[in-house]
């Protein structure tokens, strides 16, 4: 086992590891960012400003704007030290996605139109702890500030919504009190596979509010062992939705792998980079690694958790890859080195379902150019 970086402050780079010269890595990862961050890009281009001091990132395929995304931006932010990005994100997200009032009153509204209005009014639990966690790394980089500037504030109190809902008002929490387990969403009894983020919760232990920290600590764990139980042991795929005992939930055919199931080995890897756990489940991302071997990304679909396929192909190919390229931080041997040398050559999507694809692609960037830091 690794001695992770939350231990040492070293970060690795898989890239420089592989011979590439750090100063081009430096600039592919700004090059990057300018290509999704930037009207210059057109086509690559995923973030956007308005006139009043906001910002937002679009979700290209479905033109709405996402929790998903507009945490995922400000992680992208605080990670490339754009202070400017990330306050604009925030305040957008705070001013037309935050519900005041009503069953999810202290969550955030899942999908808005692209001038604000609410697309629904129920919450999706993954923004809510990409939020929680960049607006902690915010707080430790740069200061907290005025209303809704207090990074750490809000991001103490997001979670003590999403742990306490239900207990004096309407409403329901976001992780089963009982299991530990983050929801897909409130009202239900399964979960996403692809939410878990027991690096997120080993951090939320130490910041959150004091009497909620021995939960999260015991989230990470169970976190780290449902991953490892959700997936298939021969495959290592994942399914969309899964229910707490890991068996997969075909609720309107979520019980495969797909999109949402990409992001499981990028958690595991993150995971394993920051802390190096041995309870960090790494065979699932040596297995996925080995499910993948020899298929061309152009023929990446959609399978069965054992393996068999769809004849529906991926919907996100170059997210798949930037994943498997990712899930490179946990394990080791020539076919990790190939999917990030082939992650390495292969450029940003265009077109209609960029968002996805280039969101996980930029978090692939940096984690594998050791720039995905966790910041005290």
């Amino acid at each position: 086992m690794r001695e992770g970086a939350y231990y040492t402050n070293q970060y690795r780079n898989l890239f420089t590891e592989l011979g590439i010269e750090a100063k081009d890595v430096e600039a592919k990862v700004q090059d990057t960012w300018d290509r999704l961050f930037s009207s210059q890009y057109p086509e690559t281009q995923i973030y956007f400003e308005t006139d009043d001091q906001m910002g937002y990132m679009v979700d290209t395929g479905n033109h709405d704007v996402r929790t998903e995304g507009q945490s995922y931006g400000m992680m992208m932010a605080v990670q490339m030290n754009r202070q400017d990005i990330f306050d604009r994100i925030w305040k957008w997200s705070k001013t037309y996605m935050y519900m005041e009032e009503g069953l999810h009153k202290g969550y955030f509204a899942w999908s808005c139109q692209l001038d604000g209005t609410k697309n629904a009014y129920g919450p999706a639990p993954d923004g809510e702890e990409y939020f929680a966690m960049a607006l902690y790394f915010a707080s430790n980089r740069w200061g907290n500030r005025e209303t809704p500037f207090n990074y750490s504030e809000q991001a103490t109190t997001l979670l003590k919504d999403c742990l306490h809902k239900g207990e004096s008002d309407d409403g329901y929490p976001m992780w089963e009190p009982n299991n530990k387990l983050i929801k897909f969403v409130p009202e239900v009894d399964f979960s996403d596979p692809s939410y878990h983020l027991p690096h997120f919760y080993q951090l939320f232990a130490e910041v959150a509010a004091e009497q909620d920290r021995s939960f999260w600590q015991e989230a990470a764990e169970a976190s780290r062992a449902y991953i490892r139980l959700a997936a298939d042991n021969k495959t290592g795929l994942s399914p969309e939705y899964a229910f707490y005992d890991g068996t997969p939930n075909h609720t309107r055919g979520f019980g495969h792998f797909f999109s949402d199931s990409y992001r499981v080995v990028c958690n595991v890897g993150l995971d394993y980079e920051w802390f190096g756990k041995s309870e960090t489940p790494i065979e699932v991302n040596e297995k996925v690694q080995q499910f993948f071997k020899g298929i061309p990304v152009d023929d990446y679909r959609r399978y069965k958790i054992d393996g068999q396929p769809f004849e529906e192909k991926a919907l996100h190919p170059i997210g798949l890859l930037a994943s498997l390229a990712m899930a490179s931080l946990a394990t080791e041997g020539e076919l990790s080195e190939h999917y990030v040398k082939t992650f390495w050559q292969t450029p940003l999507r265009t077109g209609d379902r960029r968002y996805y694809d280039n969101c996980l692609y930029f978090f692939s960037l940096l984690s594998l150019a050791g720039k995905f830091r966790i910041w005290k």
